[in-house]
C-alpha cells in the first residue's frame, strides 16, 4: 500500500507544466460552465489547446482529435449562449425516445471507427478511446445547447476516461476526470434545479 501510494505520489509530482496548466484550466471550464458563466469557454479554448498536444505525444490519437474538436465546440458554445444581443439560452430537457436513440447510434459509429482505428495503430484501448470520443463530440453539442442531460453522459464519460488515462500514463489528468464524475453530479443539480424551477413557474 505505501509503495503503491509512494509510486503514484512520485508520478503527481513529475506531471509536466503544460498537463498541470491544462488540469487547472478543465476544472475553471466546468465550474464555470455549471455555473452557465460564459467564461467557461474560454478555460475550454486554452485547455483543450494544451490536450491536442499531450495525447498526440502519448499515442491516444481519438482524444487528440477530440480536443482539437473541443477547441472549435469552445467558441460555438460561447457563440450559442450569447447568439441574441441581451439573451441568454435556456436550459431545456430532450425526451428519453431521443436519448435511447442516440445511445444506439453512437455506439454503432463508436464500433467502426475503433475497428478502422485497429488497422492503423497499435494502442490496446483503441475501443475506449473511439466511444469516448463520439459520445463526447455529441455531449458537447448537447452542452452548448443546454440540454439538461448532458451532465448524465459526462458521469458515464468521465467515469470512463479516468480508466483510460491511467492506463496511458496521464496520473493528473486521470485524477482530473475522477474529480469531473463529481462535478457531472454537481452540474446536473444546478441545471435541474434551474429547469424544474422555469417549467414549475410555466405551468
Amino acid at each position: 500500500m505505501e509503495q503503491s501510494l509512494s509510486r503514484f505520489v512520485e508520478q503527481v509530482l513529475a506531471t509536466s507544466v503544460p498537463e498541470w496548466l491544462a488540469v487547472i484550466l478543465a476544472i475553471a471550464y466546468v465550474l464555470l460552465a455549471a455555473r452557465q458563466s460564459a467564461w467557461c469557454w474560454a478555460a475550454a479554448l486554452a485547455s483543450t489547446a494544451i490536450y491536442t498536444w499531450l495525447f498526440w505525444q502519448v499515442a491516444l490519437p481519438f482524444q487528440s482529435v477530440l480536443n482539437f474538436f473541443y477547441m472549435i465546440m469552445a467558441v460555438y458554445g460561447y457563440w450559442q449562449w450569447h447568439h441574441q444581443p441581451g439573451q441568454t439560452r435556456s436550459i431545456q430537457s430532450w425526451p428519453l425516445s431521443w436519448h435511447l436513440a442516440t445511445v444506439f447510434g453512437l455506439t454503432a459509429v463508436a464500433v467502426v471507427l475503433g475497428k478502422l482505428a485497429a488497422s492503423q495503430f497499435n494502442g490496446e484501448y483503441l475501443w475506449l478511446d473511439a466511444a469516448i470520443n463520439v459520445f463526447s463530440v455529441a455531449t458537447t453539442f448537447m452542452v452548448a445547447h443546454k440540454v439538461l442531460q448532458n451532465w448524465l453522459y459526462w458521469l458515464v464519460i468521465n467515469t470512463a476516461a479516468v480508466f483510460l488515462y491511467w492506463q496511458s500514463g496521464l496520473i493528473l489528468s486521470a485524477c482530473l476526470f475522477l474529480g469531473y464524475v463529481g462535478f457531472s453530479l454537481y452540474g446536473y443539480s444546478q441545471w435541474k434545479r434551474e429547469w424544474s424551477g422555469r417549467y414549475q413557474t410555466s405551468n
